[in-house]
Order: C-alpha cells, then structure tokens, then sequence
C-alpha cells in the first residue's frame, strides 16, 4: 500500500455497531475507538478534532460533528453516517467546505415495525399489567381460572394512523393490514397507496386508536405532538415513538399518561440519549407505558445490513460513484 494514495478512516463509536465491519476494498489506514467525546478540551486526546486530524474518511453513529470541529479539519472529504439520521451533522458546513455526508437507508424495515407492533400489542393486550399482576400472586390465588382485571382489545378493527410514510411507515402498514387493521396516513407528500387513506392532521388524531411516528427531528417535527395534540386524541389511543426522540414533547406526555388523557404509549427514544436521570418519561412507573433503549432498530440482522451499507457507501464514494448522499 502506498501511504500517499492511502485513505485516512476513522470510526468514532465503532461499539455502536454490534457487528463484523468488513475492511473497504480500497488502500486504506483503518482507526477505530469504542467511543468518543463529543465535546473536549483542546488538549483531552479523547476529542474529536484529536482523532480526526489528517482523516479523509470519519466514521459515526452519535457523535457530533459541528462546524467548530470541521473547520479545524482541512482533510476531511467523506463522513459516513452509521444511522439514517444526519442531525448529528452539521449539513451546512459540510456542503460549505466540499465533506461529502452519507447515511443508511431502508435497513431497518423489518425490525423496527416489528419492535413497533411488540409494543402496540404490549399496550394493548395489558401485558405489564397482567405480568404485574401474576408476579403479585393474584392468579394463584383467584377463585376462577383467569384473570380479567385489565381491559384487553384487539387490533383487528381499529384504525392504526401513521404520521410519515417512507420506507419504515409503509413497512408497519403491511404489519397492520395483516392483524386486520384499517391505516390512515399523514405526511406532506402525496401516497400512492390504494390500501392506506391520506389524511389531515386533525383526523389522524381524532380518529386513530392508536398514532405510529415514522418521520425525522427538524425544526417542523419538533413537539409536534404535545398537549394540545394529546387532548385531540380518543382517550383510548395509544402514542407510539420508535421514530426520534423530540418529536413529542415529553413533559406533557407524562401529565396526559397520568391523567388519563389518552390510553398508553410505548416509546424506544428520547429527547437526550443517554437520557438525564430528570427525564420526565425515565421514572413513569405506569402498566400503559412502556420505555426501550433506542433497540428498535437493533437487532441482529439489521445491525449486519447497516455494517455491510455503510462499507458500500465508503466504498462507491471512494470509486466515484457516491451513494446515499444526503443532500444530493
């Protein structure tokens, strides 16, 4: 390998991927660190100006890249985004300075909606409830063969309504045509989708039993849902988020869930992750919401198809037929 011709790559959080990451099939230098800190001091070694310095090619997940750091690296020409979400970038400086930015796409299309409809069914059959209930030792004593102190409803008959419809939010269409539920749509775009009804935003909320986010944190999407929105819910509805955290403001969320304002919800982000320990949604301790890590998109097999499309992207980069470029 020639050391001149050799591209520099860096993986920032190389332990945000919990999969083989095969080496690109070009001359390459390969660096990569468990994790990094987002902000540092000049001098900390652990700062992503340190590490990046004299990279062609950085790798991350979550750690932030802003125009700060960017402007002390003059050799960056590629980040390559190990997630669908950019907002870690700054787009603006990148476009600013030449930085190609690439991101993954459509890998998740079958764990995520699955990790979406474990949480609706959860929800909605009363599950933690129920568990709760049997680990209290109230079925072992019961004076009848079951238990039936919760309300249980199937999803066959209700009306699932998505906001967003690209890949992920067509993918739990499919999932909920097959339980026998009728889906209901809103996104800004036009569908073309002869089994799912576009709608306004005022219909998705009063006329969905249970509201699936599927659409990016922006400066629109931000708190989207919040009390106004959550009082214009059927009270039975359940809030599904297994999209970005901000997208729903959490405080009022909480308040609604422990006023009855609408049925449950079950989310997998939040608006800080890690999140604080002051998270208004961390310590709800209530059977009608339940709260995952962000794992909705990790299991196994999507892990090993992102691995595999963010080598691609560095790799059709590197041969001048870049992919997945954001922006572009």
């Amino acid at each position: 390998m020639n050391p001149a011709l050799a591209h520099n790559i860096v993986f920032l959080d190389r332990d945000s991927v919990v999969a083989s990451v095969r080496a690109p099939a070009f001359a390459h230098r390969w660096s990569e660190y468990p994790s990094t800190a987002a902000a540092a001091e000049p001098s900390d070694p652990a700062g992503v100006v340190a590490r990046l310095r004299g990279a062609s090619i950085a790798i991350t997940n979550k750690v932030p890249l802003r125009e700060a750091a960017l402007a002390q690296l003059p050799d960056l020409k590629l980040i390559a985004v190990a997630a669908t979400g950019t907002d870690v970038v700054d787009l603006a400086a990148c476009r600013a300075r030449g930085i190609a930015v690439c991101n993954i796409r459509n890998y998740a299309v079958h764990t995520l909606p699955e990790h979406t409809f474990a949480l609706i069914l959860a929800l909605r059959r009363n599950l933690l409830a129920y568990r709760a209930d049997v680990e209290a030792g109230l079925w072992q004593r019961s004076t009848r063969f079951c238990l039936l102190d919760h309300p249980i409803a199937d999803l066959a008959g209700s009306t699932l309504g998505l906001v967003g419809y690209g890949a992920l939010g067509q993918a739990t269409a499919r999932l909920a045509r097959a339980f026998g539920m009728k889906v209901i749509v809103h996104t800004r775009s036009p569908i073309d989708d002869a089994e799912a009804r576009q709608v306004d935003w005022d219909e998705l909320l009063a006329s969905s039993d249970v509201i699936s986010l599927h659409l990016p944190l922006n400066d629109k999407t931000r708190n989207m849902i919040a009390a106004p929105e959550l009082a214009r819910m059927k009270r039975s509805a359940l809030l599904i988020n297994t999209a970005r955290g901000g997208l729903v403001d959490e405080a009022a969320l909480a308040e609604a869930l422990r006023a009855g304002v609408i049925g449950g919800a079950g989310f997998d982000v939040l608006t800080q992750e890690p999140p604080p320990a002051d998270n208004p949604l961390l310590n709800l301790r209530l059977p009608n919401f339940i709260l995952t890590p962000h794992n909705a998109w990790a299991s196994g097999q999507s892990m090993q198809a992102l691995a595999d499309q963010l080598i691609d992207n560095v790799e059709a980069w590197a041969a001048g037929r870049p992919r997945n470029v954001v922006g572009a």
